[in-house]
């Protein structure tokens, strides 16, 4: 294929750097967004009397006839095209002649690109939100049905107070709904237009970039033409957003893979979720959270080639930038396959309450109630919190946990100590005294599960 910049060069480029050089293998993606932009722009050329009606009938016609094709697999993209820009107008030109020649009239294909990836990322983001609402409903449902399931809360990795599974998972939906709200942030800021924006310096058309603007569902355009070809910032936005989304995701993994462990064993992962070993017939391993752990580290690296990228390259456009393209399409599909097989994962995995409650009746996790249920009678908190340490020292010492201690062994400790502090430090109370806003509180986690299904509407 002609290069359509060959008029300068009096020799071919290179088979090898004409590989190297060209992006089509990757930015054909994009072919939707091209075209829908293309038509816009031919529309706005015409209506600004630049092209003729006939002739924005025409490419209007070809475009349309291109994008079918390629839609039902009638065309193919040839991937001798330096890019998806160069192979559909190549494409036109081949379908209506010399009318296709008049489409890139008062655009580059450096404002052409940077408005093809602002709209198909926009779509992507859109389609991410929508996961993200889906994976924050299904916790949600496991949260619903697990309000009365008393867990460890942990810090440090040791048992810390008790809590309800309920309350725990909702930690994460609230993670959750941050990124949707991150995402959303973004995309504002990626929602103006830089068509018209040309090579850098803009055009001497008469054209109306408000207009396309509007017609794409921009809210503006870019204001000034250089930073409008050369601006990438709301690809690192993303790519940042992406990677806190693979953060809360890798976080959730490793919960989820100690508490499917043996020694943990708090849920039971579905078996379409989980793999076997080719010598070990007994495991049942966790693989798609240990995978969504790993990829993690990949989206990372999208963010910080993106960065590196452009922290060295002047104004305006430079070929460096092509590379924006292939970090931010793997940082969004990485991202999207990850939620979608998170989703079912999560909505078909089962809590196992008995061992839940089992594991929060050790490790002295009441500790602290039964420091309060002493500083609710006027010790000082200080006090208490030492006495109940050399409490806990002694069933150590004895092998027993705090309810298993006699009250007479209470009271050589404190007199404050009566019959009352066994109902105190039971598990139940503990939860449901928690009425601080935000808490493992019964109505708390209620309050909490009101609050997702708000967002979520």
């Amino acid at each position: 294929m002609e290069k359509m910049w060959a008029g300068r060069f009096e020799k071919a480029l290179d088979k090898q750097a004409d590989d190297f050089n060209s992006s089509i293998h990757f930015d054909k993606k994009m072919y939707k967004q091209d075209i829908r932009g293309s038509l816009e722009h031919a529309l706005m050329l015409c209506t600004c009397g630049i092209i003729s009606k006939i002739e924005y009938e025409k490419i209007a016609e070809g475009l349309s006839s291109i994008l079918e094709d390629l839609n039902s697999g009638a065309l193919s993209f040839d991937e001798n095209a330096e890019d998806i820009h160069m192979f559909i107008e190549a494409e036109l030109t081949k379908r209506i002649g010399d009318y296709g020649k008049k489409l890139h009239t008062a655009r580059s294909r450096n404002d052409q690109v940077a408005l093809d990836l602002r709209l198909y990322m926009r779509d992507q983001v859109s389609d991410i939100i929508s996961l993200l609402k889906e994976l924050i409903s299904a916790i949600k449902e496991q949260a619903e049905k697990n309000q009365d399931a008393i867990m460890p809360g942990y810090t440090h990795l040791q048992r810390a107070q008790p809590i309800t599974f309920a309350h725990h998972l909702l930690a994460y939906a609230m993670m959750l709904i941050r990124d949707v709200t991150r995402l959303e942030d973004a995309t504002k800021r990626m929602n103006y237009s830089p068509l018209g924006s040309c090579a850098l310096a803009g055009t001497t058309y008469p054209t109306n970039r408000d207009m396309v603007a509007k017609n794409l569902g921009f809210d503006g355009v870019c204001m000034n033409s250089i930073d409008g070809v050369s601006d990438r910032d709301y690809c690192i936005e993303l790519e940042s957003a992406f990677a806190t989304i693979m953060m809360h995701l890798s976080r959730f993994s490793e919960e989820i893979i100690l508490w499917s462990s043996w020694e943990f064993k708090f849920v039971e992962l579905d078996d379409s979720y989980t793999t076997g070993s080719s010598i070990m017939p007994q495991k049942k391993n966790p693989d798609m959270a240990e995978l969504v752990r790993g990829k993690t580290g990949r989206v990372y690296g999208d963010l910080m080639a993106t960065l590196t990228m452009l922290k060295g390259i002047p104004l305006a456009y430079n070929k460096d930038m092509q590379e924006d393209k292939e970090a931010i399409f793997d940082a969004t599909e990485t991202v999207i396959k990850c939620i979608q097989v998170f989703i079912p994962m999560i909505k078909t995995m089962k809590p196992i309450k008995e061992n839940m409650y089992n594991a929060a009746g050790r490790g002295f996790i009441n500790a602290t109630d039964l420091a309060d249920y002493l500083t609710k009678k006027g010790m000082p908190f200080r006090s208490a919190y030492k006495i109940v340490g050399t409490i806990v020292g002694e069933c150590i010492k004895k092998d027993i946990t705090l309810d298993k201690m006699t009250l007479e062994e209470y009271k050589s400790h404190s007199d404050m100590f009566e019959n009352d502090l066994y109902e105190e430090i039971s598990l139940e109370s503990c939860v449901a005294k928690r009425i601080s806003k935000g808490s493992t509180g019964y109505a708390s986690v209620k309050e909490q599960l009101d609050y997702v299904a708000e967002f979520l509407k």
